[in-house]
């Protein structure tokens, strides 16, 4: 069978793609930040997935205003980067995983949630950063991302946004929807976006380290109580855009200690950095027990 032998956690600040896609991970103001994702690097090369499951936010390119699903499933052979008004980024095309997609989507919608599929999308800075920090600039005509990977988008941009419980309970089934897959793959599961940031307002530029690395800790340590919290202590603490940190709870809850006698998982790698534009980048590697 399929499984999930490890999940990843990451900020996807647009700024981080346009400083490599422009030549400036070296500069100083950039170095430290990159600094950080040379572990992880190394690691997935070591532990490189057959899929990877990168949960997301849109940022109004496949969808707007004017249609914005809860949670969308990306089902599509590939997916081309998004022009996100000044150009595609040049990085590689994202080749999808159809088969394990569509079963995930069955499986989980026979869970009862509500799943919306997309045959065809592109996909911007939200999941290509992550690839990029990852995976380490790759070339758009001769580089290629290690694997397939099936986007899976969260609406944290339109309220009502869904709950943090509802995306820690929707880890479960997406978990038992891999494990019910016929062929034997290693799965990772990456949840993105945050941490704390707040784009607008009187509050513009607000960064709560204390706040992100306390989320940080019980995500690790508790990440069911971590579930309960309400929108509201992510605003106020996080800022409006900190919000985005309940996609995480989907790759965490998807790990195998949450629903089951396994053991909490192994940190592999913990990384927390300010700034990055005007936002704190977060970072996390947990590996379920063997």
């Amino acid at each position: 069978m399929a499984r999930i032998t490890a999940s990843v956690y990451t900020s996807h600040v647009p700024a981080i793609g346009a400083a490599m896609d422009l030549g400036k991970a070296d500069e100083p103001y950039w170095q430290p930040l990159f600094k950080g994702f040379e572990h992880s690097r190394q690691w997935l090369k070591d532990n490189k997935p057959d899929v990877i499951f990168l949960v997301y936010n849109d940022h109004a390119t496949a969808f707007s205003l004017d249609f914005i699903p809860t949670f969308a499933i990306g089902t599509a052979a590939e997916y081309q980067p998004a022009d996100e008004g000044w150009g595609p980024r040049p990085v590689p095309k994202v080749i999808g995983h159809p088969e394990l997609a569509s079963h995930i989507a069955q499986s989980v919608i026979q869970q009862d949630f509500d799943l919306t599929i997309v045959n065809k999308m592109d996909v911007d800075h939200g999941l290509t950063v992550p690839l990029s920090l990852m995976c380490g600039q790759q070339d758009a005509r001769t580089g290629a991302w290690p694997c397939p990977v099936i986007p899976f988008a969260v609406n944290v941009v339109q309220y009502p946004v869904p709950s943090g419980q509802r995306c820690f309970n929707l880890g479960h089934a997406i978990r038992r929807a891999v494990e019910s897959f016929d062929e034997d793959l290693n799965v990772q599961i990456w949840g993105t976006g945050g941490m704390s940031h707040q784009l607008q307002g009187a509050r513009a530029g607000l960064i709560n380290k204390e706040w992100d690395n306390r989320f940080l800790d019980l995500l690790i340590e508790n990440p069911a109580g971590l579930a309960k919290m309400p929108h509201i202590d992510y605003v106020r603490e996080a800022g409006s855009e900190g919000i985005e940190l309940v996609m995480w709870l989907i790759a965490r809850g998807a790990m195998a200690d949450v629903d089951g006698p396994a053991p909490l998982p192994k940190v592999n790698h913990c990384f927390y950095h300010v700034p990055a534009s005007n936002t704190a980048v977060g970072h996390l590697i947990l590996e379920n027990a063997a």
